[in-house]
């Protein structure tokens, strides 16, 4: 049963074989916590097994999102008083809202009160918190009393660790590990949802990015090509000295052509690109250090210091190197 349940879940045994015996068994929980990193299969993984407990076909994993007991949860962002998820913004065409989506209150409450009524078709409803490490304080502390008494109802919490959702909540849930994917499976994977040209294209600090995450991979590849040519191998530049003038330029330049969030993306490639150059060079001294250089440049560009200043101040440091 599980092979064919979950023939579209890949690199992930010990998830499948956890709910396959949960199910063959009839013991369900009330509640799962899948854990591990986006893109490695947890949400996937969830629609087969909603697919298993509503009686569906394999074939019918699209209409999951239709069915009248179960409800999807993502994360919101409030914009003019409505609750949006970041996929209804782009498509409506708005701007996506400075600061983190979050799961909240009205949310929880709505959730609520759909399993406080008994299920239309299904043995029980069923309910996918996506990211539930973006839960705020009020919304937790709700969630928790549902947990206590779910009624016939199974939760699926997905977050990437344990610790990044409240301890009394994972007491409450049964934990399916979700781990990266070998090279193999990334590619077997990647082979079903890449275009040709991903192929072509990709190289190996990407695959260094996507940590073994298929969804990362894929998402490490999509950004990259959103960057300009001209900065995709800075991290393989930066590792020769540049002429001051040059780097007072690019500083420019950069922050002029890249939106932030772009930016500290480049950032994290151009780790891999500095690792990688001064490693097969011996020069461990100047990997640590680059590395160190570019972590703090981050964190510079998430705290909000005007990016132009920062990339002047990090291209001077990496030029001493």
């Amino acid at each position: 049963m599980s092979e064919a349940w979950f023939a579209g879940v890949i690199g992930q045994p010990t998830a499948v074989e956890l709910l396959s015996y949960a199910v063959q068994r009839q013991r369900l929980a009330p509640a799962y916590l899948f854990v591990g990193a986006e893109g490695v299969g947890r949400a996937l993984t969830a629609r087969h097994f909603l697919q298993i407990l509503l009686g569906q076909q394999p074939s019918a994993i699209a209409s999951l999102t239709n069915h009248p007991d179960v409800l999807w949860v993502e994360p919101t962002y409030s914009h003019q008083g409505t609750l949006y998820t970041r996929a209804q913004l782009m498509a409506a065409g708005k701007d996506i809202p400075r600061g983190t989506a979050q799961i909240r209150l009205e949310q929880i409450r709505h959730l609520s009160r759909v399993l406080s009524q008994p299920p239309m078709h299904a043995p029980r409803s069923l309910v996918v918190i996506e990211q539930a490490q973006t839960l705020n304080e009020a919304a937790a502390n709700a969630l928790l009393k549902t947990l206590e008494e779910p009624g016939r109802a199974t939760l699926i919490l997905i977050a990437p660790s344990e610790a990044s959702v409240l301890n009394t909540i994972v007491s409450r849930c049964q934990k399916i590990p979700f781990t990266p994917l070998r090279r193999t499976d990334l590619e077997t994977v990647l082979q079903r949802v890449a275009p040709a040209s991903f192929w072509q294209e990709v190289t190996p600090e990407l695959w260094h990015l996507g940590a073994g995450s298929p969804g990362a991979v894929l998402h490490a590849w999509q950004t990259w090509q959103q960057i300009p040519e001209a900065f995709r191998t800075l991290g393989h530049q930066l590792t020769c000295p540049m002429p001051l003038r040059q780097c007072l330029e690019l500083a420019r330049d950069l922050s002029q052509m890249l939106e932030v969030e772009r930016q500290v993306w480049l950032l994290s490639l151009m780790q891999q690109q500095c690792w990688r150059v001064y490693s097969q060079q011996g020069n461990w001294a100047a990997a640590m250090s680059a590395l160190r250089h570019l972590e703090q440049a981050q964190q510079y560009l998430q705290q909000y210091v005007q990016p132009r200043l920062v990339w002047e101040v990090l291209l001077m440091q990496l030029r001493a190197l």
